[in-house]
């Protein structure tokens, strides 16, 4: 397959390779003496002239109408070839108007991304994106709108806020005097009902590179970022959309979000069981963030492998989460209970810097993108790795035709596909462009690369309850062997701290399904789910949107 010709380009290096000095003890459980955290050089976004490609074909290729229109997704399941049932296939790349830095998925199953000016310019202060499936992939799908506010949203946190379906927006970046790199404590809101954005309510602090978590109640956790070059934000904020912001005094924590290990840059956090929010930092350690009155934060005695801010960590079962550290290695931590236990597996391939990783919603998780050394041409991933919790361990799958590093997306969408797009800002190529990869159980299993048939979700209730038990119902001749809710998602920078999957148990008369949700609204966490019916061969209906309230 072509790649790109000009890897020996001298490009800037923007992050040290946050990798650890020294040797490691082979046991994921062992403690965290003896590790010496990354070292990291600075910590600035310095946009600089790179070569630009637009999409259709392998390697750089300038924009085109024509070309364009040629490759547009019509939303059918194309002919993967003989091996797409062992590793899935990508579709053609297509245009895309901006660098998607940041995606989150609607209620209503379109994708909002924001990031870059149109020309993959850093700054989000001008414009965004609104990107409609249904309608393939031609131009007439995108809506690009004009960001009214002024506010520069550039590498800034979001996510949806499900008892008002808008887009919570934190942070972002400041330019002072010319300067780029300094830090919004603006917020942001986007109403999908009207495609508009306005200003919210300030934080207290000014955060740039923060995270945010959805919680139980309906407010949203942010932690982390910098409130100035050189200056980690170390008090969490929480937001409620009835009361505004308020801060967490006694969760402030310089070692959970400092600067030991670049911890203040997005901060991976999940809800465990518990209530509590887990969050593992990137020198190994963990801590229990709770977020009630002024909150409180405590660091478990478990530590695990120094890792980067640069690799995926989610949660991809009730209570239990996959994080890639260093060195290829991956572990499953379970918070299900009253301290983390540890369990190394096996590794992948190699340290994909900048990768993505999307749970699937039979349960697998799919790293995309990243390259062996930071945002350079070097030892790109250009093949998907796919993890089986059932055994452990990855396997290569097909190839993407552009590579996603620094500032390149994943997303899951409804119909069971997943939407990798952008790179860039700064380059070494800026990637106004994106492809779609369609997961193996998508393809018959006897190699002629044909789709396999799916199962039909033809009724879902819109909403409903943590511990309810509802009926849907399917294709007349579906034989239903799974269902499974999957959290809409939202991802930048290598992390989707909304993504959770969770299988429910049910029954099946006909073509109707009785299901039982999770009574765990810390498990089952209120919010926008895509709900699939898998059929006995693993092949995922698309997905009915659900709201589930706690």
């Amino acid at each position: 397959m072509t790649r790109y010709g000009w890897q020996d380009c001298v490009c800037l290096a923007l992050f040290g390779i946050l990798v650890s000095s020294g040797a490691r003890a082979a046991d994921a459980t062992a403690s965290n003496t003896g590790y010496s955290p990354p070292l990291l050089l600075r910590f600035n976004d310095t946009d600089h002239p790179a070569p630009a490609d637009y999409g259709p074909g392998a390697g750089l290729r300038p924009r085109s109408a024509a070309a364009e229109a040629a490759t547009s997704f019509s939303g059918t399941i194309p002919n993967g070839g003989p091996t797409a049932y062992l590793g899935g296939f990508f579709g053609p790349a297509v245009n895309w108007p901006i660098i998607p830095l940041h995606e989150v998925l609607l209620p209503d199953g379109r994708v909002m991304n924001y990031g870059t000016g149109t020309t993959g310019s850093q700054g989000a202060a001008l414009v965004y994106d609104v990107w409609d499936p249904s309608l393939g992939t031609g131009t007439n799908s995108q809506l690009v709108l004009t960001n009214t506010t002024g506010t520069d949203i550039f590498c800034s946190a979001q996510s949806l806020l499900w008892n008002s379906d808008q887009v919570l927006i934190s942070g972002g970046d400041l330019t002072v005097n010319g300067q780029r790199n300094f830090s919004q404590n603006k917020t942001t809101i986007f109403s999908p009902q009207t495609n508009t954005i306005a200003a919210g309510t300030s934080m207290q602090y000014p955060r740039w590179y923060d995270s945010m978590v959805p919680l139980p109640t309906g407010e949203m956790l942010v932690s982390g970022g910098r409130t100035a070059p050189g200056a980690p934000a170390i008090t969490p904020e929480v937001f409620s959309p009835t009361s505004g912001w308020r801060t967490l005094t006694g969760a402030t924590s310089d070692a959970a979000f400092g600067s030991n290990a670049t911890n203040w840059f997005y901060p991976r956090g999940f809800v465990s069981p518990s209530g509590a929010v887990f969050m593992l930092a990137v020198d190994g350690t963990m801590y229990s963030l709770t977020t009630a009155g002024a909150g409180t934060i405590a660091p478990f005695a478990q530590t695990t492998f120094g890792g980067t801010s640069s690799l995926p960590t989610l949660m991809f079962a009730p209570g239990r989460v996959l994080s890639i550290r260093s060195q290829a290695r991956t572990v499953v931590v379970n918070i299900s209970g009253a301290t983390p236990v540890v369990t190394q597996v096996g590794n992948i391939s190699q340290d994909r810097i900048w990768s993505s990783g999307t749970v699937l919603p039979d349960g697998r998780v799919v790293v995309t993108g990243g390259s062996l050394i930071d945002n350079t041409l070097t030892g790109v991933s250009y093949e998907v790795e796919v993890w089986n919790p059932t055994t452990g361990n990855w396997t290569m799958g097909a190839s993407a035709t552009k590579p996603r590093l620094y500032h390149s997306t994943a997303l899951l969408l409804p119909d069971a596909t997943v939407l990798t797009g952008g790179g860039g800002a700064p380059g070494p190529v800026n990637e106004l462009n994106a492809e779609i990869y369609y997961p193996s159980y998508l393809y018959r299993r006897d190699g002629s690369g044909l789709a396999a048939s799916r199962p039909t979700l033809a009724t879902a209730p819109a909403v409903v309850n943590v511990g309810q038990s509802f009926t849907a119902t399917v294709g007349s001749a579906d034989v239903i062997g799974a269902v499974s809710f999957v959290r809409s998602g939202s991802v930048t920078h290598s992390a989707n701290l909304d993504q959770r999957f969770l299988k429910m148990s049910f029954t099946q008369s006909g073509a109707t399904l009785t299901v039982q949700t999770l009574a765990n609204r810390n498990v089952l966490l209120p919010g926008y789910y895509m709900m699939f019916a898998l059929n006995k061969g693993g092949t995922p209906s698309i997905a009915k949107m659900v709201l589930v309230l706690g």
